[in-house]
């Protein structure tokens, strides 16, 4: 019987353990943490977006680097595959807009529990509080005697077990690394596995955060702190350039803007955006066309032409965007409407159909959903996982140099991959 240590407990992890078991080895699940899927527990603001119920074809278009890289995890675990291994363990789910996927409860915390009950069930030794120092590799005649491994110094290098933080030594055939990236550290994401691909002989691309919400110049965002708006349409340019448009909800906040366009802007322009200041332009009425809009703004003129413009301004935004507005058109918010003039008119169809933020950057860590960057997916054998460089040594999940879109997409990954790997090993 061959032995598999999995080193992390989130999603990738424990479908790898699971899928390890499945395939009748002994499996050991090392987690730093003092629970499993700490950081599962709170995606999709505590509701998991599990994966997203659609085509192969469909999940592929969704990822925005190294997509070629998934084509044989995705076609050997799709998401169709992901519900029936839920539903399996009595979770039931359901499909919402964009064809999110969410368990019925709406709680995380049920995603997390079918997944342990999968590796009760599996025989799956769990460890948890306990952080892997090092993993345990023969490269040459010397750290093989030093290893116990027996493996001639000739060979590639193989994996012989893990090191514990507490000294312990374990002895394992096979190591899946499946840490996750740097993404809220708080739940235990601070690059172990990065290291330990290092120190593995693997290059590392360089990280940053993604899928992340984006800092604005100016106080005007702040000035509408936790307005959200639904139906516009963004934009992002460079100069003249469009990097990026898109059709759905956002938010301000205290720092800038976030929301479902924002962070998949942020996913999209990031290699400019730290260039230089990108402009952010918002449709707030993309429904109507400039002369649609005029003739709709003149009726509201019309029925209320005693009215200080603020009132009027009532009836087409949010109240938090009517300061705001009023000061970008330049017409006084008392200003009695049958007072302004065309052009002021025409200015404020021009505010209404390009709001415009400049963006200064992306936010941390803390607030990345997940991480760009990670282990070459080069180095990996993308149908098993298996690194090219070490026998035996295995990654799935976030570690990779692999990311995608909002809606579920970078869950499947952690399924996929970790599937791939588990199954594999």
């Amino acid at each position: 019987m061959h032995t598999v240590a999995v080193i992390g407990g989130g999603p990738a992890g424990m479908m790898a353990a699971i899928a390890a078991a499945e395939n009748g080895n002994q499996v050991f699940l090392f987690e730093k943490n003092e629970k499993l899927g700490k950081k599962l527990f709170i995606t999709g603001k505590g509701r998991c977006n599990l994966t997203n119920n659609c085509s192969v074809e469909q999940l592929l278009q969704a990822v925005c680097v190294n997509r070629r890289f998934l084509y044989s995890a995705f076609y050997g675990f799709d998401s169709a595959q992901t519900l029936r291994f839920f539903e399996e363990q009595g979770l039931t789910t359901k499909t919402e807009r964009g064809q999110r996927v969410f368990p019925v409860s709406d709680h995380s915390s049920d995603v997390i529990a079918a997944l342990k009950k999968k590796l009760t069930a599996s025989r799956v030794k769990i460890f948890l509080n306990e952080e892997v120092k090092k993993i345990r590799i023969s490269a040459g005649a010397a750290d093989a005697k030093d290893d116990h491994c027996g493996n001639d110094a000739k060979q590639r290098p193989s994996i012989c077990g893990l090191l514990l933080d507490s000294g312990e030594k374990i002895d394992a055939d096979a190591v899946i690394v499946a840490t996750g990236g740097m993404s809220y550290p708080s739940t235990g994401s601070t690059g172990d596995g990065y290291r330990f691909a290092k120190e593995a002989g693997h290059q590392v691309s360089e990280r940053s955060p993604s899928l992340v919400p984006m800092e604005t110049e100016g106080t005007d965002a702040q000035q509408m702190q936790g307005l959200s708006l639904r139906n516009v349409e963004v934009s992002v340019y460079d100069g003249k350039k469009e990097l990026y448009r898109e059709f759905g909800e956002m938010m301000f906040t205290h720092f800038g803007v976030t929301g479902p366009v924002i962070l998949t802007a942020s996913c999209m322009i990031q290699k400019q955006l730290k260039e230089h200041p990108l402009t952010l332009s918002v449709d707030l009425k993309p429904a109507l066309s400039e002369e649609q809009l005029d003739a709709r703004i003149l009726r509201e003129f019309e029925a209320a032409k005693n009215k200080h413009f603020k009132n009027v301004l009532a009836t087409l935004f949010p109240s938090k965007m009517i300061p705001v507005i009023a000061k970008r058109c330049g017409i006084p918010e008392e200003k009695p409407v049958h007072e302004i003039t065309r052009e002021e008119r025409k200015k404020l169809i021009a505010v209404t159909k390009h709001f415009s933020l400049t963006l200064l950057g992306l936010r941390g860590y803390n607030e990345a959903i997940i991480t760009r960057g990670g282990v070459c997916v080069k180095e990996i054998n993308p149908a098993t996982m298996e690194s090219k460089k070490v026998n035996g040594l295995y990654f799935a999940g976030e570690v990779l140099d692999v990311d995608a879109l909002t809606g579920g997409f970078n869950l499947q990954i952690a399924w996929a991959t970790g599937h791939a790997a588990g199954a594999s090993a």
